[in-house]
């Protein structure tokens, strides 16, 4: 196995990947040859099922573009029958402490360093050194999202194996009680979630793990000028919703200029 995205991690790269929910396997064939890092798929919140996103998977072969998964939660029946069907990276939601962080690699790792079960499948198939190679190559990725994963952010990135983070930026502001939606970038009316990501930055770059956000067209080049190298910049379902509303506006204004 060859990640291609934690190489690029690793040489302190610059990433871009976007998000999709909706499930077919048409969709990541297009995406990952747009030329982004990475395509993150949404099991978490998106209507997706094991079958479907293995075919998702399948359809970016060919291209550099990456696998990642965000999970429905930190357990490790989930992350082993996605990373069996083809997953690089696995996301891992509400990532609050040391612990949360310890267990989600855990469940990412063949024994000794973890605790997966083996049986890749597809893997065991078409790449004979996918054993010797899985636990240095796969990506392991935790979202930070409430205030405690703030106050514990050093010790979180300080977990051997843990390679990434992301901020969650609505559920972090869900969660401290401040306004939702966020502004981003954060305004003087939020100087809490100011302050947040700042301390997040400054972890990072003391354990020098690359940290990401969930950025728009809108605020992409100042989230890489704040320090976020690991970003998703758009998000698949809302670019059609868009897309379709302004050819429809342009048509209608079309219209009523006859």
């Amino acid at each position: 196995m060859k990640n291609v995205l934690k190489a690029k991690l690793r040489r302190g790269e610059i990433v871009v990947g976007i998000l999709t929910g909706l499930g077919h396997p048409d969709v990541t064939e297009l995406l990952s040859r747009v030329g982004y890092d990475f395509l993150y798929i949404d099991d978490e919140h998106g209507p997706m099922h094991y079958e479907t996103i293995q075919r998702m998977m399948q359809a970016m072969n060919g291209t550099d573009c990456t696998p990642v998964v965000r999970v429905q939660q930190n357990d490790s029946t989930d992350i082993k029958r996605l990373l069996d069907i083809g997953a690089h990276g696995i996301v891992v939601p509400m990532v609050s402490s040391r612990e949360d962080a310890e267990k989600a690699v855990k469940a990412c790792k063949y024994p000794p360093e973890g605790i997966r079960g083996y049986g890749p499948r597809r893997y065991d198939l078409i790449d004979p050194d996918y054993l010797k190679t899985a636990n240095d190559e796969t990506l392991v990725i935790g979202i930070i999202e409430t205030g405690r994963a703030v106050e514990n952010i050093e010790e979180i990135l300080s977990v051997d194996g843990l390679d990434a983070c992301l901020v969650g930026h609505f559920d972090l502001s869900f969660d401290m009680g401040w306004p939702v939606p966020p502004a981003m970038p954060p305004n003087k009316n939020n100087p809490q979630l100011a302050r947040a990501l700042d301390k997040v930055l400054a972890a990072a770059k003391r354990t020098g793990k690359p940290v990401g956000l969930a950025a728009n067209a809108s605020n992409i080049a100042w989230a890489i000028e704040k320090g976020f190298t690991f970003n998703l910049v758009a998000y698949v379902d809302r670019l059609l919703f868009d897309a379709a509303r302004s050819a429809l506006d342009i048509a209608r204004k079309a219209g009523r200029s006859k």
